[in-house]
């Protein structure tokens, strides 16, 4: 039996990482790539479209969420720490969805904080640390620019037969937003805290 000679140089460039590759984009933003899910391109264009919007917002409000979470201070610190965060995750899990949906479809994405910002139409909060009814409203207000755009692309997705989509709306983005409102906004119900009045 003859040995084997192991040239290492061989194994060491078979492990070394390729780094610094370039490479032009196989598939631009905005374009579709045509999938094989019995929609029309028309469909498919229209939901991409009115979805990388969404996801725009979605990831705008999922964002304010930490934020606050972070920035909370005064006597609901502990429990809206807590909501903020189960919020988050919840509106994290939305954004993965309509992420993916989107891919689905034959369309690309928005991926990044610089796309986001650009498209969102959420409006900027301060850097700084706000009082927490001002956070509260802010996050209603969030959440009632993604639900009425939610409502107006359910509607166009279900005109396109696509159920898919309209699914996607109407089951995870609305119900998950109005449950949401409903847990926030009970937190500026001006109620009496100790005796009835």
């Amino acid at each position: 039996m003859k040995p084997v000679s192991i040239d290492i140089d061989v194994i060491i460039q078979r492990a070394t990482p390729l780094i610094n590759q370039h490479a032009h984009e196989i598939q631009p933003f905005g374009h579709l790539v045509r999938m094989p899910i019995a929609l029309s391109e028309a469909a498919c264009n229209s939901a991409v479209e009115n979805l990388n919007q969404l996801l725009a917002d979605t990831a705008s409000l999922r964002d304010l969420y930490k934020k606050h979470h972070w920035q909370l201070l005064g006597a609901t610190f502990a429990q809206l720490h807590l909501l903020f965060d189960k919020h988050y995750e919840e509106q994290n899990q939305i954004v993965d969805a309509i992420a993916e949906r989107i891919q689905a479809l034959g369309g690309v994405s928005i991926a990044t904080a610089h796309d986001v910002a650009e498209m969102t139409f959420v409006p900027r909060a301060p850097k700084g640390r706000e009082a927490v009814p001002t956070q509260i409203s802010r996050l209603l207000h969030a959440h009632e620019i993604v639900l009425r755009e939610a409502r107006t692309m359910a509607r166009q997705a279900a005109e396109h037969a696509d159920d898919g989509t309209n699914d996607l709306i109407v089951s995870d983005i609305i119900r998950k937003n109005e449950a949401q409102v409903w847990f926030v906004a009970e937190h500026v119900v001006d109620a009496p805290l100790v005796r009835a009045q």
